[in-house]
């Protein structure tokens, strides 16, 4: 099964941005994890980083054109995409959306993400092991959906 992962804006920078809220993990050892796990998992996992927004929206029309499942952390974008939102709005299989942070815990402008009303299920505050556990429930969902 193909599986995107999607990270959005600022988070090529991760392990020197912020990392009292981020973490030290490189966005490199994030990739490195989420491929090997998924390897693990029987997924085919291709993870993806940009800080376009037309980017992103082409690669959910991708997975939405070829049935890929989509984990993805749209980061500041949740707050405020409509375009985005739309675009996942269109996904057949799960989108799991992942933050790094617990953006309940920060500052109010994050606490309400537009993405999470079209996602199956939403993970933060968990640091990089979100990510983990997105994929291993979208491993679990084979076959069922």
């Amino acid at each position: 099964m193909k599986v995107l992962v999607l990270n959005g804006v600022n988070l090529g920078r991760l392990g020197t941005r912020q990392v009292d809220v981020y973490g030290l993990t490189s966005y490199a050892d994030l990739v490195q994890s989420c491929v090997e796990l998924g390897a693990e998992l029987g997924l085919d996992v291709e993870v993806r980083q940009t800080d376009a927004e037309h980017e992103m929206i082409g690669w959910i029309h991708e997975a939405a054109d070829t049935g890929a499942a989509v984990v993805l952390n749209p980061a500041a974008w949740s707050h405020y995409s409509i375009a985005l939102r739309d675009a996942c709005a269109l996904l057949r299989w799960p989108l799991i959306e992942v933050h790094i942070s617990n953006i309940h815990a920060r500052e109010e402008f994050r606490h309400h993400s537009v993405i999470s009303a079209v996602a199956r299920g939403v993970i933060c505050g968990l640091g990089i092991e979100g990510y983990h556990l997105a994929l291993r429930y979208v491993a679990a969902q084979q076959g069922r959906e």
